[in-house]
């Protein structure tokens, strides 16, 4: 039953929620998608011989980076329930993220390793802080408001993000380049002005959150110390046993391993697998910009295609689309392409993510959605590692990283397959 005690239903708490995800994708858009990857080729790694080493390296970055989230979420996702730790812990590792993206700044040509290891700092950072806003969605609305109140967030993100982005892009463009190599020169100041502009942007907008979201009493008083690892191991095996007892929504679960790691692998390397076969960066940062803002009316689109079809064919709509990506990627020679490829990544990237938590909460009992619900979550952040790993191998072994994205198919294919055998409602 929901705690009335803990709920503070005020627009302005609610609004100061909304705003951390607002902060925070500045990271998801500037650093992970756009910027980042294009720093990482052109000028930490400028020294390779090789032109297809660099992306292959940000593949496995990437895959290190979901790895340590994972497991991350595996500790202190149970560790939120304890005590009154939430706002606290969400400060820590706000704040950490914050230095460790600044620091990205502080690197140059050739200092791939920083940037390496800042940029999994980082991406553990920034996870460990959803970790914590995520739990603080129950304490500020009421049930029946939160899928409503999650959505405005999920929108006020692509908004901030996309806004900060532009802004960058405009910065990456006026300031002069710097020559780093003889014949080669980059907007290195404009880029590292852009780091710290996500670290601004993430520390001013999170201060809401903290102004007027209340600290929520934990579930379970105390401190679980040393025993938050085994807690967190009980607890999976727990909810991994239940869930196997639903056929349906295990069988989703299975399918979403697989097709959430493709769609979280186009989103990871389609700049830097831009940038490896010759297209500008001004193209690859503007489509990336037309993802985030075309994504919010078809996101809605989607939802509405759901009521005539259903959620689970709408969703293999998508990853139909996906797969005709992964395709198309492999043959892109020029940057119309990749505008093309990122407009139909807009089209169905929200949807398909969307619909497929709707569809999950359908085939699992109401009495355990949270628990069912954090495995789900936990899940999907272990689905982001084979996706980049399998780019990475496979773009070094064949030397060339176009078949890396044309392997990205197998996982649309697998997940698409399996998602076939699903009924729209739990049938244990």
């Amino acid at each position: 039953m929901h705690d009335m005690k803990n709920s503070d239903d005020s627009s302005r708490s609610i609004n100061a929620w909304c705003m951390y995800d607002w902060a925070i994708s500045g990271f998801q858009t500037t650093v992970v998608g756009a910027i980042l990857p294009i720093f990482f080729r052109q000028i930490a790694c400028h020294s390779l011989p090789e032109n297809h080493m660099a992306t292959a390296m940000w593949g496995g970055i990437s895959a290190i980076a979901m790895a340590a989230v994972a497991i991350l979420s595996l500790i202190f996702g149970p560790v939120s329930d304890y005590g009154n730790v939430k706002k606290r812990f969400l400060g820590l590792f706000a704040g950490l993220g914050i230095l460790f993206t600044s620091s990205i700044a502080m690197t140059g040509p050739g200092n791939w390793l920083w940037v390496a290891l800042l940029f999994v700092l980082a991406s553990i950072s920034a996870a460990g802080s959803e970790i914590f806003y995520n739990a603080l969605l129950p304490h500020i609305t009421l049930p029946n408001r939160m899928d409503q109140i999650s959505a405005r967030g999920y929108a006020m993100g692509y908004l901030g993000g996309g806004l900060l982005l532009a802004v960058n892009i405009l910065m990456v463009n006026m300031l002069p380049q710097t020559e780093i190599a003889p014949g080669k020169a980059v907007p290195l100041t404009g880029m590292q002005l852009s780091f710290i502009s996500v670290a601004i942007w993430w520390g001013l907008f999170s201060i809401p959150l903290f102004q007027h979201v209340s600290e929520p009493r934990g579930a379970t008083q105390g401190w679980p110390g040393r025993k938050a690892v085994s807690v967190s191991i009980r607890r999976l095996r727990h909810t991994f046993h239940d869930i196997r007892q639903y056929r349906s929504a295990f069988l989703l679960l299975l399918a979403f391993w697989f097709y959430s790691d493709g769609i979280g692998t186009v989103i990871k390397m389609a700049t830097a697998y831009g940038d490896e076969i010759g297209i500008g960066m001004n193209d690859l940062i503007g489509a990336f910009l037309l993802v985030q803002f075309i994504g919010i009316p078809c996101t809605l689109f989607f939802g509405r295609l759901s009521k005539k079809i259903g959620a689970k064919y709408s969703i293999l709509i998508g990853l139909s689309i996906y797969a005709c990506i992964s395709i198309g990627g492999f043959f892109m020679q020029t940057a119309i392409h990749f505008w093309i490829l990122a407009g139909c990544v807009g089209l169905v990237q929200g949807g398909t993510q969307a619909l497929s938590r709707s569809l999950y909460a359908r085939l699992i009992p109401k009495e355990k959605s949270a628990e069912f619900f954090g495995f789900f979550a936990i899940s999907g952040k272990f689905a982001g590692i084979a996706g980049p790993a399998l780019f990475a191998l496979t773009s070094h072994l064949f030397k060339n990283s176009r078949y890396g994205i044309l392997c990205l198919l197998v996982f649309f294919l697998v997940g698409g397959g399996l998602l076939m055998r699903v009924p729209e409602h739990d049938d244990k």
